[in-house]
């Protein structure tokens, strides 16, 4: 089936017309749906006209929050050419492996990064469009501005093949190797938004007013379809300043953003107790486990206004959902439900196998594969990881868990985070989840290291918060009454810093590479 986008917003474009649509609040630009649309008609036409790029080319996007929102899927599923986010918060190596991967003719940066990046760039004969006035002329490099003013805003027509045209890449995180470079369709982005709106809670309404300040090249640029077709309004951040973020939930009457875990725990620090939070309705939060401990005194402070999803870089909806409802906490079934992910998301397929591929019974602990419109079809150019990981429709996560009878999915590790010792299997969240209970500490990481006799040993590597003290007795012994002795580190180092993504997830295959130095693991 074709569609065209062009087409699709006009239309709803005027049935909101002079509605807001997109507010950058750091540089107050405000558009109105009519204003967007012919925005990204000029953007997408000067992509296609003044660069040349048709179907089968691409161009990578290395923007601020308020920036990419003008090259969002607005702009990018106008166009024939195939557009890209890159997290700016990355190094400069890695956009340059993923540019790499890509293969893109053009890119779009900041000012600020152009030094840097222009001499690589112009190497692999890239052309450079810089987001503000550049004060020194140079080869190859645009003011964005210039184009965009004399593009014509007339309509693109353009139309996609909604399940064999590949519109979007996106790079996955790579917290356990180098990241991939995901590829999408129009129909998974279209089956995401269906899903958004099929949980029985229904957080997106034409009232909605959508706060990022969590990088829209990622996670939180999941929400801005179903966003903007229900005719809310998206707002962005671009710095994770939680003052600010407060400040303007309270001018614009924010009501729903997403925050990861470490962005929340900010709340709890910073003195907030000025700014008037009364329209925030939801915070979704994802990419990593929360504190239980942390949780509970956000819901103290804000009330029962959290929801967490379970996501994917290669399924853009959420997978599963933790519902404001599921927060709840007044039984011990309760408590336990609150250690889940969340409830499948109706429209979502999910099986639990074994290493063998063969489906487990509720509550087995297994390999989590995921089916639905929005999960990708495979990798940009890599068949091999693309075989690998994708089958009939199904993508094997790399995640370990299980299902309990009421559709509740319980994450237990990554699979190249399973610690076998011993014979035993031992699930580095679930240890981190008790030792992270303590009050004591602000956040761990468990991994397992090379012991001669068992293969591998836990370990622990503990951030305490600010005047506490603890010894390694005292945590070893905390575990072990708590999950018993096979589960409970063996060994257990105090430090200041833990290696985190630019989207927060830790990255506990940097703490484990310094103990394995030089040799092999038994899991890959």
């Amino acid at each position: 089936m074709k569609t065209n986008f062009g087409r699709a917003m006009k239309l709803f474009s005027k049935h909101f017309s002079d509605k807001e649509a997109l507010v950058n609040t750091e540089r107050n630009r405000r558009y109105t749906f009519s204003e967007l649309h012919l925005l990204t008609n000029k953007i997408a036409n000067m992509i296609r006209l003044d660069f040349n790029l048709r179907r089968g080319d691409c161009f990578v996007n290395i923007l601020e929050n308020d920036n990419l929102s003008l090259l969002h899927l607005w702009t990018i599923f106008k166009g024939e050419a195939v557009g890209a986010f890159s997290n700016i918060r990355d190094s400069i190596n890695i956009h340059l492996q993923q540019i790499d991967q890509a293969e893109p003719k053009l890119v779009f940066i900041e000012n600020y990064l152009l030094d840097n990046y222009y001499e690589p760039l112009r190497k692999r004969g890239i052309e450079i469009v810089c987001m503000d006035t550049i004060s020194d002329a140079r080869d190859g490099v645009h003011y964005f501005w210039d184009h965009v003013d004399k593009a014509s805003d007339e309509e693109v027509d353009v139309e996609h093949d909604m399940e064999k045209d590949v519109v979007l890449f996106r790079f996955t995180g790579g917290t356990t190797g180098q990241g991939k470079c995901a590829e999408y369709t129009l129909g998974n982005w279209y089956g995401a938004r269906l899903m958004c709106y099929s949980h029985p809670e229904r957080v997106f309404s034409p009232d909605t007013r959508f706060l990022h300040i969590a990088p829209i090249s990622h996670a939180s640029g999941l929400f801005i379809n179903p966003t903007v077709f229900q005719g809310g309004c998206t707002l962005t951040l671009n710095i994770p300043d939680m003052v600010k973020f407060c400040e303007v939930i309270e001018t614009e009457k924010i009501n729903l953003t997403l925050l990861i875990p470490i962005l929340c725990y900010r709340l709890l620090e910073e003195d907030i107790g000025q700014y008037d939070l009364s329209s925030l309705e939801t915070i979704l939060y994802g990419a990593s486990p929360m504190n239980p401990g942390n949780l509970e005194q956000l819901q103290e402070k804000f009330g029962n206004i959290f929801v967490q999803g379970y996501a994917a870089t290669e399924c853009v909806a959420p997978i599963s959902i933790l519902s404001h409802a599921d927060h709840i906490v007044k039984t011990e079934e309760d408590k336990k439900r609150l250690g889940s992910a969340g409830r499948v998301v109706p429209g979502m397929e999910i099986k639990v196998v074994d290493q063998d591929g063969n489906e487990l019974p509720n509550g087995e602990i297994g390999e989590i594969c995921v089916r639905s419109s929005a999960v990708i079809r495979g990798y940009f150019k890599n068949p091999k990881d693309t075989k690998k990981e994708f089958f009939d429709g199904w993508w094997k996560s790399g995640d370990l868990g299980y299902l309990d009878e009421e559709g509740y999915i319980f994450l237990h590790d990554r699979k190249k985070d399973m610690i076998i010792s011993g014979g035993f299997n031992v699930y580095a969240v679930e240890v981190e989840n008790v030792i992270n209970m303590h009050p004591d500490v602000a956040s761990s990481a468990i991994i397992g290291i090379p012991h001669d006799e068992w293969g591998e040993s836990v370990h622990a590597e503990v951030i305490l918060k600010a005047g506490k003290c603890l010894t390694e007795n005292d945590l070893i012994n905390y575990v072990k009454g708590k999950i018993g002795s096979y589960k409970s580190p063996k060994t257990v180092k105090f430090v200041d810093i833990l290696p985190f993504s630019v989207v927060g997830k830790l990255l506990r295959r940097q703490v484990r590479e310094k103990y394995w130095a030089g040799k092999e693991r038994q899991i890959n």
